[in-house]
């Protein structure tokens, strides 16, 4: 009983083959791509901000954010849009991604440690891996991959 109590449910998500999670708590809403408003001066990973309901949301594009390489948007790419507890404040933030995957129930305990690698920034990204069935999937940790 008590390791349903650790269960988190994640929405899974493709990126360059690979399948990402986000707790499914940090959600709001999965939309299609639209054109975004570019934001002067920013960094190429922010695509531009949307006004969603009269809430303005900046996009990120999860590709350029790690570094993978860019692709043309197309019709399974999807913005999902999260909010993010940072310390001072939480935020509404869009992440582009190339397709929705699967929702996932999975314990705390089952998450590996990312392999130390003392070159690699995007490891800072991630909470864990974990298995689900035959494929790895990579936790992601939000707060630290949406701080710009």
């Amino acid at each position: 009983m008590d390791e349903v109590q650790s269960d988190r449910q994640y929405l899974t998500f493709l990126m360059a083959g690979e399948e990402y999670g986000v707790d499914i708590l940090a959600v709001q809403e999965i939309r299609g791509w639209g054109n975004a408003t570019v934001i002067p001066n920013s960094p190429a990973f922010v695509k531009g901000a949307i006004n969603l309901r009269g809430t303005i949301v900046p996009i990120i594009d999860l590709r350029l954010r790690f570094g993978i390489e860019a692709v043309e948007y197309g019709p399974l790419t999807v913005v999902i849009v999260v909010k993010v507890d940072f310390k001072e404040h939480t935020k509404t933030m869009g992440i582009v991604v190339d397709g929705v995957s699967d929702v996932y129930s999975i314990s705390d305990a089952k998450a590996k440690d990312v392999p130390d690698f003392q070159e690699s920034k995007s490891s800072q990204f991630v909470d864990g891996l974990v298995n689900v069935g035959e494929k790895m999937v990579v936790l992601l940790n939000l707060q630290k991959t949406l701080q710009i």
